[in-house]
C-alpha cells in the first residue's frame, strides 16, 4: 500500500469567518382577548463556528489555493412570540493530517492536527437577546433588545508536514527514488538526473504483516540547502517529523566526487537547519553497489567507507542497490531495530 503524491501542496493561506450572531427580536404580544400583551420577542440564533476536522484520506493542502475565504453561516433574528432564531450552520473544513495552524498575523501555532482531530478554529458571535429577556416588575414593557455579536475572522496559514516513521536523504541523483519504488509500492518520478524528485513521495515498506516502515522521499540535498539553495531545503521541514533517517550515498558518483565528502555535506545541511534534526538515528545505505562489479569490491567499499568515518558516526553502513534490488531487506531490517529502539508505534509529533 502506498500513498504517491503527484500534486503536493504543503503551504497556504486562508481567511476564515465564523458567523455572526442573529439580533434580538422588539416585539409584543397582540391576540384577542388579551388587553395586555406583553413583550415577546425572542433571540437571535448563535453565528456557526468554523472547524478544523482532520480527514486522513488527505494528503494535500491542494483545495485552499483554489479556495481563500470560507465562512460559516450567521445566525437568524429572533422572532415574535417568543420565537428563537435559528443557529447559523458550522463550516467544517477538512484537513490532512500534520497540518500545522498557525495565525498569519501573529505567527502563534494555534493548533497541530492529528489523526481524529476536530479543532473550533474561529467562534460563531452570539445571539442577541429579544426584548422578552428584558422584561421585569420595573420595566413591563422593554423596547429594547440586543444586536447579535460578530463571529471570529482569522487569517491563517496552514503548513503540511509529512508524517512518515523515516525519512531518506541524500544529495540529487543518490537513488532514493529508486529505492523508495524498490521497498513500497510508491511511484514516484525517477530519472538519471538530478532533482527528479520535485514534492515528498509517501511509501510503506512491509517486512511481514505486523511490521511496517512509512518512508518518504524528499528533493535532493545540495551544499547550502538550509539556506535556500537548491530544492531541498523547502521540504527539510518534513524530516522533522520522523523518527530516523534513512542517509543514501552514491558509492560511485558519476561526476567523480567522494561518497565520503558527499555524505559531509548532506550531514552538514542538516545540522545547519536544524541541529535536532541532525541527531535523528541514522542508517547510511551506499547505494548502486551493481555498478562495483563483483568480488570484494562491494565489500571494500563499505570497509573503506567507515574507516573514514570511523570517528564521525557510529550508525550502521548496509551496501545495497535500488534498482538491482540487492541486500533491501538486509536494509528494512536494520531501519526496523532503529525504529524499534526508538519507539516505531510512538506518534512523531
Amino acid at each position: 500500500m502506498a500513498y504517491p503524491s503527484r500534486v503536493f501542496i504543503d503551504e497556504a493561506v486562508i481567511e476564515v469567518r465564523a458567523g455572526k450572531g442573529g439580533d434580538g427580536c422588539v416585539s409584543f404580544r397582540r391576540a384577542k382577548y388579551v388587553p395586555k400583551g406583553g413583550p415577546d420577542g425572542g433571540d437571535g440564533g448563535d453565528g456557526g463556528s468554523v472547524i478544523l476536522e482532520v480527514d486522513e484520506g488527505l494528503n494535500t493542502l491542494l483545495d485552499f489555493r483554489g479556495t481563500h475565504h470560507w465562512a460559516a453561516e450567521d445566525g437568524e433574528p429572533g422572532h415574535g412570540s417568543q420565537m428563537f432564531g435559528k443557529r447559523g450552520e458550522d463550516r467544517v473544513i477538512r484537513m490532512p493530517p500534520g497540518t500545522m495552524v498557525f495565525d498569519a498575523d501573529t505567527g502563534e501555532l494555534l493548533c497541530d492536527l492529528r489523526p481524529g482531530d476536530r479543532v473550533v478554529i474561529a467562534r460563531g458571535g452570539r445571539g442577541g437577546y429579544g426584548n422578552e429577556h428584558f422584561k421585569g416588575p420595573t420595566n413591563q414593557t422593554p423596547r429594547n433588545a440586543d444586536p447579535g455579536e460578530p463571529g471570529e475572522q482569522r487569517t491563517l496559514r496552514l503548513e503540511l508536514r509529512l508524517m512518515a516513521d523515516v525519512g531518506l536523504v541524500g544529495l540529487p541523483n543518490a537513488g532514493k527514488s529508486t529505492l523508495l519504488a524498490a521497498v513500497t509500492r510508491a511511484t514516484p518520478k525517477i530519472g538519471d538526473y538530478p532533482f527528479t524528485t520535485l514534492a515528498p513521495h509517501l511509501g510503506i515498506a512491509e517486512l511481514d504483516a505486523e511490521r511496517r516502515i512509512v518512508l518518504a522521499d524528499v528533493p535532493g540535498l545540495i551544499e547550502g540547502a538550509a539556506d535556500g539553495a537548491g530544492l531541498g531545503h523547502e521540504f527539510l521541514r518534513h524530516l522533522g517529523r520522523t523518527r530516523a533517517l534513512v542517509h543514501l550515498v552514491d558509492a560511485q558518483p558519476l561526476d567523480g566526487s567522494s561518497p565520503v565528502e558527499n555524505y559531509r555535506t548532506v550531514r552538514a545541511e542538516l545540522l545547519a537547519y536544524s541541529p535536532a534534526l541532525a541527531e535523528k538515528p541514522e542508517v547510511i545505505a551506499l547505494n548502486k553497489i551493481d555498478l562495483l562489479g563483483e568480488g570484494g569490491a562491494r565489500e571494500e567499499a563499505v570497509r573503506s567507507f567507515k574507516r573514514a568515518l570511523r570517528t564521525e558516526t557510529d550508525a550502521e553502513v548496509v551496501a545495497v542497490s535500488g534498482a538491482a534490488r540487492l541486500r533491501l531487506r538486509e536494509l528494512l531490517e536494520k531501519v526496523w531495530e532503529v525504529l524499534k529502539g526508538e519507539g516505531v508505534r510512538k506518534e512523531a509529533w
